[in-house]
């Protein structure tokens, strides 16, 4: 139960360390959407450099604790990180881009997604 608590107050604190990055993101789930890429885009967050996606933060660089890049369903289709014959399984349990933002987060947690409010 303890453990748990743990993870839960972790995925809090990467929630809450995500709201300073909710404009960006936005901006960016609004040009995916806007020029057709892909209905469904996701945001890889990570410690560790990813070659999934393409980079818009650098931690290192930005002096922040996480990197994120943007990337979508189909380049988590083409990279195995979603099967294929999972894809309309994940379509339904995406939330409306237009009022979510999700977040393929990597931490010691290890690896899951994460759906956060919009701001307007």
């Amino acid at each position: 139960m303890e453990e748990e608590m743990k993870e839960a107050e972790k995925l809090l604190v990467i929630e809450n360390e995500m709201k300073g990055y909710n404009k960006l993101l936005s901006a960016a789930t609004d040009k995916v959407l806007g020029s057709q890429v892909s209905a469904y885009p996701i945001f890889v967050v990570a410690k560790q450099p990813i070659s999934l996606g393409i980079q818009l933060i650098d931690r290192k660089v930005a002096s922040t604790n996480w990197s994120i890049n943007v990337s979508s369903l189909e380049e988590f289709i083409t990279a195995k990180l979603i099967f294929e014959n999972k894809a309309e399984e994940f379509k339904r349990t995406y939330k409306d881009p237009k009022q979510f933002i999700c977040l393929f987060v990597l931490s010691d947690l290890g690896a899951q997604f994460m759906f956060v409010p919009r701001k307007s």
